[in-house]
């Protein structure tokens, strides 16, 4: 017998959404490999010369007659809403195995799920008392081994039976169609903010199946952990923090630690430098690989000067805290408002950020465009806006840039009066060319139809971070994002979300988000960072 994970945890209706701490834009960080773009082995198309799943799969308490009973012809009406993982989804290669859940709209009380896959002769098919099974890690390890690349159908029925095991309904068929298995795998690690039971820094790696605490606030001298990146390396993570516990926004300021479980600060960390970092109502560090060697270590923060928030660099090993020297406003000229929630670009060239009349906690707008300014080492220059993020019907914010630096991503909102960016349920998620073009809404904002009664927008899709490389095989890109949003019924609270995206011959091909099942359902998780952590915990 095979068992199941648990069901649904169930969410209380009060778990909020993130306190009002940094709601605001982490910059994802450069790959620590020498490409960001690495060629994979393309999938060999297999043979059916296989039968690994000739015996069916039965789950606790189900009949042993239970294949037979789903030999009759589907009803007319409709059956299990199959959202995780939703069809059409592209499964990373080695993703956590995947659980399948689903809900019921006819009282069922057995399910068939089947997949059919290339190279083998016999489908998995997998009977269940319950709206939710989990692969065992064999069968998942089994089912990578023959279709990395390859395209499964995916069936869910369902049945009602009576104590007797006789059918009093169905049987109906719900979800049919198709999910893919990638040829590559999304590499990094993952640290996200959760505000349940107080401000936490969590994170795993691609394929674990827990979390792992990384910071918390005793650890930095604070009160409060909350908007944080990691360093080019990957040995520190970058941070908001705040004396108060309750409000990472002020009085804030920004912390550097290592990962490594002693939490401690870089070697080449100055006092001046750490006196830079403590200046008050600072947020949203940033970084670059090009700028992150002996002799150059940079951060960018937001930092309000004479009562308007700019851009500032701080050198890290700085001998001094003057102006020019362990710090400087990079300059922005023909944008005379706020900046708000700058990315540095990986080839440190770039920075681009959210240009708008006011800016809170250092990535709060309630409207804003999206511009690039270059960095010309330190000094800045001519500010520009970039086409398909500056559009004046909608407000952009929360940029950032993919590991080869070729795409931004970014939220987007209807601009007016309730276009605040900070934690706004229209909020959706886009991604448009470095160089500017027509913007893509990515197909991870949606929930699955069959969830009538969840929509987009409406539930917060926010804060995306690209993953540390992009993928190539077979001719094509692929990019990987985490983003956090409040589609699913479980309380309402942020939890983590994957969007696959594939580019070729420049067309940009969006597929359905992939929930993240390693998270506690039971907390709010947000501000995700997605990059090459090098997390104390055991791999």
């Amino acid at each position: 017998m095979q068992r199941t994970l648990p069901l649904w945890v169930a969410m209380g209706a009060g778990l909020v959404a993130a306190l009002a701490s940094c709601d605001g834009s982490t910059t994802d960080m450069p790959s620590a490999f020498p490409d960001a773009s690495v060629e994979a082995e393309p999938p060999v198309p297999p043979t059916i010369d296989r039968d690994d799943f000739a015996q069916p799969v039965l789950d606790v308490d189900v009949p042993g007659n239970a294949p037979a009973l789903f030999e009759g012809k589907d009803t007319a009406s409709t059956g299990p809403c199959l959202h995780e993982p939703e069809l059409g989804s592209l499964i990373p290669r080695n993703w956590i195995r995947p659980r399948f859940r689903f809900t019921a709209p006819n009282q069922e009380n057995l399910f068939e799920i089947r997949l059919d896959i290339p190279g083998e002769k016999t489908p998995l098919r997998i009977y269940t008392r319950q709206s939710g099974y989990t692969l065992v890690s064999a069968t998942w390890k089994t089912i990578t081994a023959v279709a990395v690349g390859q395209t499964l159908k995916v069936r869910v029925r369902s049945l009602v039976v009576d104590a007797g095991g006789k059918i009093t309904a169905g049987p109906f068929l719900g979800a049919d169609g198709t999910m893919e298995i990638a040829p590559v795998a999304a590499a990094g690690t993952v640290v996200y903010w959760t505000t349940s039971g107080g401000s936490v820094l969590k994170g795993f790696r691609m394929g674990d199946e827990t979390v792992q605490t990384v910071i918390t606030p005793p650890q930095t001298g604070t009160a409060c952990v909350a908007c944080h990146t990691s360093t080019p390396d990957g040995k520190y993570v970058a941070m908001t923090v705040s004396t108060n516990p309750g409000d990472g926004s002020g009085p804030a300021f920004v912390n550097l630690r290592s990962l490594d479980g002693t939490a401690a600060e870089p070697p080449f960390l100055t006092a001046s430098a750490r006196t830079l970092l403590g200046r008050l109502d600072q947020h949203a560090p940033a970084f670059s690989k090009a700028h992150w060697q002996d002799g150059d270590h940079t951060a960018l923060t937001m930092l309000p000067i004479a009562g308007k928030t700019e851009i500032v660099w701080t050198n890290l090993e700085a001998p001094s805290t003057n102006q020019g020297e362990g710090w400087g406003i990079v300059a922005r000229t023909g944008d005379a408002n706020a900046a708000s929630a700058a990315s540095f670009s990986h080839d440190g060239q770039t920075i681009v950020y959210t240009s708008s009349p006011g800016s809170g906690a250092g990535t709060i707008t309630g409207s804003g465009a999206l511009f690039t300014v270059p960095y010309t080492n330190r000094a800045g220059g001519a500010a520009a806006a970039i086409a398909g993020a500056s559009d004046p019907a909608f407000h952009y914010f929360y940029p950032t840039f993919s590991a080869d630096d070729a795409f931004l991503a970014m939220n987007r909102i209807p601009a007016g009066p309730s276009a605040t960016s900070y934690n706004n349920a229209a909020a959706e998620v886009f991604v448009v060319p470095r160089a500017g073009g027509t913007p893509t809404r990515l197909a991870a904002n949606d929930p699955p139809a069959c969830l009538s009664t969840v929509k987009s927008p409406g539930i917060t899709n926010s804060w995306p971070k690209w993953s540390p490389e992009v993928k190539r095989a077979n001719g094509k890109d692929y990019y990987f994002m985490v983003f956090s949003s409040t589609r699913y019924a479980t309380g309402h609270g942020p939890q983590l979300y994957v969007a696959p995206i594939v580019v070729s011959g420049g067309v940009v091909q969006t597929y359905p988000a992939l929930y993240l099942w390693n998270q506690p359902e039971t907390e709010n998780n947000h501000t995700p960072a997605w990059d090459v952590f090098e997390l104390a915990g055991p791999k």
